[in-house]
C-alpha cells in the first residue's frame, strides 16, 4: 500500500530545526506551541530523545497572529541587547589584559640559566611520573643539562621558566574569561595574553627575542612541517 507524499509527517509537520529556520526561538515554542502535535523516534540514534513534530497549520495559525508578532519581536530585542552586552563585555576584557603590567622578573644570565635548567628538570620528573601512573614505559629523557642540550634548547628552558613566573596572568584569564561568552571572543583574550606575555620577556631579555618569537608562532599556527 502506498501513501500520497503530502501525508508523509515530515511534510505535514515541522521540527525544531524547522521552527528555528522559521525565526522561532525555543522560548517561543514553549510560549506559543507548547506541547508538540507529534513524537517520532530518531531514525539515526535510537537512544535519542523523540523528534517533537508540530503541525504546519498549527505553527501557521500561530504565526499569523499579533501575539506571535509581539513574541518576535521581543525576541529580536534580546537577542540585540544580548549580542550588544557581548560585544562590551568583549572590549573591556581585552582592555583589562592590554592594561595589566607583565612584569618579567631580571635574572643575571648565571642565575636565569640555573634556574631555568632546574624548572625543566621538575617538569620532566613530573612528566616521568604521569607516565608511570598511566603505566606508560616509553623511555624518560634524561636529566636537564645545559652541556648536553641542544644549542636551541637553553633559549627554550628559559622562556618556559619565565612564562611559569608569570602566574598572576594566568589567573587573571581565568577570572576574565568566567563572564566572556563564545569561543572567538575567548580565543582573542587568550591570544591578547599570550603575545603581552612573549613580548614582556622579548623585551626583558632580547637574546631571547627570537624563541619568544618561536614559541609565539608555534603555539598561533602549530609546529612546521617537516
Amino acid at each position: 500500500m502506498t501513501h500520497d507524499k503530502a501525508c508523509r509527517p515530515r511534510d505535514t509537520h515541522l521540527s525544531a530545526a524547522g521552527l528555528r529556520a522559521r525565526g522561532w526561538t525555543a522560548r517561543m515554542v514553549r510560549q506559543l506551541l507548547g506541547e508538540p502535535d507529534l513524537l517520532r523516534a530518531n531514525p539515526y540514534v535510537r537512544t535519542a530523545p523523540q523528534t517533537r513534530l508540530y503541525r504546519v497549520e498549527r505553527v501557521e495559525a500561530v504565526e499569523a497572529s499579533e501575539e506571535f508578532r509581539a513574541v518576535a519581536a521581543a525576541s529580536v530585542r534580546r537577542s540585540v541587547a544580548a549580542k550588544a552586552a557581548a560585544r562590551r563585555r568583549r572590549r573591556e576584557v581585552l582592555a583589562r589584559i592590554a592594561a595589566e603590567p607583565v612584569d618579567v622578573p631580571r635574572l643575571p644570565p648565571d642565575r636565569l640559566s640555573g634556574a631555568a635548567v632546574a624548572h625543566r628538570r621538575r617538569r620532566d620528573e613530573e612528566r616521568a611520573h604521569g607516565r608511570r601512573v598511566h603505566g606508560r614505559r616509553d623511555r624518560a629523557p634524561g636529566p636537564a643539562a645545559i652541556g648536553s642540550a641542544a644549542p636551541e634548547a637553553p633559549a627554550r628552558w628559559k622562556v618556559d621558566y619565565l612564562r611559569h613566573q608569570l602566574p598572576r596572568h594566568t589567573e587573571l584569564l581565568d577570572e576574565l574569561l568566567v563572564g566572556l561568552r563564545g569561543r572567538i571572543a575567548r580565543a582573542a583574550a587568550e591570544e591578547l595574553l599570550r603575545r603581552r606575555v612573549y613580548a614582556a620577556i622579548a623585551e626583558a631579555y632580547p637574546d631571547l627575542a627570537q624563541e619568544c618569537e618561536r614559541q609565539l608562532r608555534e603555539r598561533e599556527f602549530g609546529p612546521p612541517r617537516t
